[in-house]
């Protein structure tokens, strides 16, 4: 795993070279699913416009907004992004929800870029892209891999009120069933990684974007470089579809809120649909599922037992560790 955790240190300035210069060559396509986001989407637009990493280009689409949405990305298409947008759906209104409309914009980019998650209300920091650019530029091409960063968390008129929980590398394969750590509107991932994706349709049903392509790049035996420094503003506010929530009791509390069964029925959906999809696990973690299911058909002892084969079942922080394992041997 390749991380940077200074999150105090100032932006390297890269030096794109071999590899590095290829993937820079290839460019990045930002996805960006709108709805409703009218109040903040020119901010967001011209944030991609301010970046110093300027080889991309924005596929998107309206995801059934009844506000001016659509018209607001369209008059950017034509003007400030002329020659670099492309919208998806464009004869249609349909609503489809958030994971359903980021499937159908990935079914858009062109094969042999990057490709980056973005949100309709957020601001991304200069650097964003060429940081993610040079992180993913390192790793080898046949290898599937994804970059994720700190957000600094602002109110909704991008006052800071926050940083983003410290991020940490996979504690292994496994650990990617049990929670997602890249916040989607910083991911940005590498051609191997999409080509899994596409192999991989349809996405686990019960988890978003993100996690999909978080649990796919770890358990394909890939790279998630994180990066401490942030890399966006990241509003919050009444409408957000997810937010975030910046301290380990926050997110314990919401942990509690959705209770022990929605949790397991997340654990098992993704257990199922990585054992249905046996073709892009490492062997070593194929094995490991294969007795993790047939484990969780058993009582209590046999799920502590489970736990104790492979303390990779876990998540990040003390008190979230401590709830998730008493769910798992509750069942």
């Amino acid at each position: 795993m390749i991380s940077d955790d200074d999150a105090s240190s100032p932006a390297r300035v890269p030096r794109l070279v071999s590899s590095r210069a290829r993937n820079a060559a290839s460019g990045v396509t930002i996805l960006l699913s709108v709805h409703n986001g009218e109040a903040y989407l020119n901010t967001q637009l011209d944030s991609f416009l301010a970046q110093n990493y300027s080889n991309w280009t924005l596929v998107w689409r309206d995801d059934g907004s009844s506000d001016a949405s659509r018209s607001i990305v369209r008059a950017f298409a034509a003007h400030r992004g002329a020659g670099r947008c492309q919208e998806v759906d464009a004869e249609t209104s349909a609503c489809l929800g958030i994971a359903e409309s980021y499937r159908r914009l990935l079914e858009h980019v062109q094969p042999g870029t990057m490709v980056a998650f973005a949100d309709q209300d957020d601001l991304w920091l200069p650097d964003k892209l060429r940081r993610a650019v040079v992180a993913l530029g390192d790793i080898p091409a046949g290898t599937p891999a994804l970059y994720c960063a700190r957000q600094i968390l602002t109110n909704n008129i991008l006052q800071p009120i926050g940083l983003s929980p410290f991020l940490t590398a996979p504690s292994g394969r496994l650990s990617a069933l049990t929670q997602n750590i890249a916040t989607g509107c910083t991911v940005v991932f590498n051609g191997k990684a999409f080509d899994l994706l596409m192999a991989t349709q349809p996405p686990p049903p019960l988890i978003l974007h993100d996690w999909w392509v978080y649990l796919t790049v770890v358990t394909a035996g890939g790279v998630v470089c994180t990066d401490n420094r942030p890399a966006l503003l990241y509003r919050q506010h009444n409408a957000n579809a997810i937010g975030a929530a910046p301290s380990w009791l926050k997110r314990g509390r919401a942990a509690l809120r959705r209770g022990p069964k929605a949790f397991m029925a997340i654990f098992r959906s993704n257990l199922d649909w990585l054992l249905a999809r046996s073709f892009i696990l490492t062997p070593e973690t194929g094995d490991s599922l294969v007795v993790i299911r047939q484990g969780l058909k058993g009582n209590f002892l046999h799920r502590l037992f489970l736990l104790r084969r492979f303390p990779q079942l876990t998540r990040v922080g003390f008190a979230e560790s401590v709830l998730f394992r008493l769910w798992f041997v509750c069942g």
